[in-house]
């Protein structure tokens, strides 16, 4: 049986959705270890002169704790 850990976490990027994905997880991986997965819960757009300049992602990422 393992015990995993979930947290949340606020990523963002100038490109895209997918980017701020993967911008999250390597953030988080620089502290957290035995990363398992990661699901998008939200996703947020931030607006200025009415042009995307930022995409939001919040991310749950699961570890596995030892």
């Amino acid at each position: 049986m393992a015990i995993v850990k979930v947290i949340e976490v606020i990523a963002t990027s100038e490109k895209g959705w997918e980017d701020a994905a993967k911008n999250g997880v390597k953030e988080a991986a620089k502290t957290v270890k035995n990363i398992k997965s990661a699901w998008i819960s939200d996703q947020k757009l931030v607006i200025k002169d009415n042009e995307i300049a930022e995409y939001r992602v919040i991310l749950k990422i699961s570890f596995e704790i030892n």
